[in-house]
């Protein structure tokens, strides 16, 4: 089986910069999308064979979250079933016979650190929910979890450190879901690779330097690790800050 799971920074714009050709090449039995910036209503994707599932933030033109599968799910869930973090689309769940699947876009931290207190209280209630997930059925979370985990993960850690998306307690928070028993499945084949990255940011040239921070994810149930034929980065794909990730699975 093979899943792809892409931010694409705003699906409209994605779209004029070459969305559909990649999602045609990779075939993907399920392939997740992040950071939609639309409404459903908006969107005039026709994916012969996909079913569509959306989440779209109250806010328009703001967060959201989508997915497109092959397989039709047993059910969708919508967020966490918690009022004050589903207003903004940010995880659909679609339960499979074999696995449950988890599409995120997890709230980023905001420059100054303004949003970290609520970032905190997210992690801990979405842990929460995964684990419950967990004891069902094994997990397959992906999407952009806006944490660089490890200094391996980002091109420059010291002066990054304690910027968001780098602080102790998002790394702190990512570790403590991993110890709950989840593994991210890139480190799992991959766990010395350097300059190894899924987003960058648009100032100084940074993709052509390759300054980036590996915040895009395919984090799997400990139970599923001996599945894993490979995790794959496509840092050549343009048409967003960040490329897309892809899980191989059988």
């Amino acid at each position: 089986m093979r899943l792809i799971s892409w931010n694409v920074n705003g699906l409209r714009a994605c779209l004029a910069k070459g969305f559909e050709d990649f999602f045609q090449s990779m075939a993907a039995d399920i392939f997740c999308v992040q950071e939609t910036k639309m409404q459903q209503s908006q969107s005039e994707l026709t994916l012969d064979g996909y079913y569509q599932y959306w989440n779209d933030a109250v806010k328009k033109g703001y967060s959201g979250t989508a997915i497109f599968t092959r397989i039709k799910p047993l059910t969708v869930t919508y967020g966490m079933n918690m009022e004050e973090h589903d207003q903004e689309g940010r995880i659909i769940t679609l339960e499979f016979e074999q696995f449950y699947l988890v599409n995120v876009y997890t709230p980023n931290s905001q420059r100054g650190l303004m949003r970290l207190e609520y970032r905190s209280k997210w992690e801990n209630d979405f842990r929460d929910y995964l684990t419950k997930l967990d004891a069902i059925k094994p997990i397959i979370l992906c999407g952009d979890l806006n944490v660089a985990h490890q200094e391996i993960d980002i091109k420059n850690p010291k002066s990054n450190r304690n910027n968001a998306g780098f602080t102790d307690e998002e790394r702190g928070k990512m570790t403590t879901l991993l110890e709950a028993g989840f593994t991210d499945s890139f480190r799992l084949l991959y766990p010395d690779k350097t300059d190894a990255y899924t987003w960058w940011s648009y100032m100084m040239n940074a993709r052509a330097r390759n300054i980036g921070w590996r915040i895009d994810y395919f984090i799997i149930s400990n139970r599923l690790t001996d599945f894993v034929t490979d995790a794959v980065i496509h840092a050549d794909i343009m048409g967003s800050d960040h490329c897309p990730v892809g899980l191989e699975i059988f």
